[in-house]
């Protein structure tokens, strides 16, 4: 599979992600973000575990656990806190500096250079979401804005932990898949109960919903994502974010009627474009000439993988 194909199904996921808003508002129970942070991980978790037919072994349950928290248990929660702190606007464009927090922790754990060219990218992306999102009338709160930053740092170190520890040997990206959602839902279920109490009741859109939100928003994005994490840099990967807002702000214009103002619009295209762009390949280091004219002829020629 080429690198394009790779890019496309990797950005699957924040697109998917782009949705929750729209299911969450038309066929969830309003008002219970912590449980359905729940029902998205856990179930998902235990589905992808029981089809993998793979438990984690030796330090990978404590791995497990750790990416699960970093990626989901904590994230979710977080995310959660900063959008009923923050009008919705500010919310996302706190979520959209997380790949500025990938350049820099990739960088320090896996050796991936911090390029000019990728901190652009980022700090544009998250200039066109801010143009879709933000309103005059966005108001900030001190622990929404912490609240939204550490989630966005939580997600961030999770992706380039998960790329730091990769896979274990012989067991492919569904399994891991399921062992952090399953951590991630049991981080969430503890908190949900304390936070909002017992489960709310459940109507046939409620299921409708959740089921949605298990396969498809959660089970196979976070397949597809941590797919991609091993397949591409973090940088890359992470920079597929800001997918997810303006997803949202699509959904939200051609299915809840919400007007697109030229401003948004703008917004939009600029922070298509800073993504489109920070997927690009750099340019290849060329071979010196001394060492091109030492290399024997039958030396088998090494090939490097995106």
């Amino acid at each position: 599979m080429n690198r394009v194909t790779t890019i496309v199904l990797t950005a699957l996921a924040p697109i998917s992600w782009g949705s929750t808003y729209f299911v969450a508002s038309e066929l969830l129970p309003p008002d219970r973000p912590l449980f359905t942070g729940a029902m998205r991980a856990l179930p998902a978790g235990l589905l992808l575990v029981a089809l993998s037919r793979a438990l984690p072994k030796g330090a990978w349950w404590w791995k497990s656990a750790v990416l699960g928290t970093l990626n989901i248990g904590a994230f979710f929660p977080l995310l959660f806190l900063a959008a009923y702190r923050l009008p919705g606007g500010v919310a996302a464009v706190l979520g959209s500096a997380g790949p500025l927090f990938v350049v820099g922790l990739a960088a320090l754990l896996l050796g991936e250079k911090a390029k000019l060219r990728n901190v652009l990218a980022a700090i544009v992306a998250a200039l066109g979401v801010s143009m879709v999102v933000l309103t005059s009338q966005a108001q900030l709160d001190l622990v929404g804005v912490i609240a939204g930053i550490v989630s966005s740092a939580s997600m961030g170190a999770g992706t380039v932990m998960t790329k730091r520890w990769g896979r274990p040997e012989g067991v492919g990206p569904l399994a891991v898949t399921g062992w952090q959602l399953t951590a991630g839902g049991l981080v969430i279920i503890p908190i949900a109960a304390l936070i909002e109490g017992a489960p709310p009741a459940l109507d046939g859109k409620a299921f409708l919903g959740y089921g949605y939100m298990m396969l498809i928003n959660t089970g196979a994005a976070y397949f597809l994502w941590f797919r991609g994490i091993g397949k591409l840099s973090a940088t890359s990967v992470t920079l597929l974010g800001p997918l997810s807002p303006l997803t949202a702000a699509v959904i939200g214009w051609a299915a809840l009627g919400q007007a697109l103002s030229p401003v948004q619009v703008l917004g939009m295209v600029i922070a298509f474009g800073a993504t489109v762009f920070g997927q690009l390949p750099g340019r290849a280091a060329k071979p010196k000439a001394a060492e091109s004219q030492q290399a024997p002829l039958t030396e088998t020629p090494k090939i490097k993988v995106a």
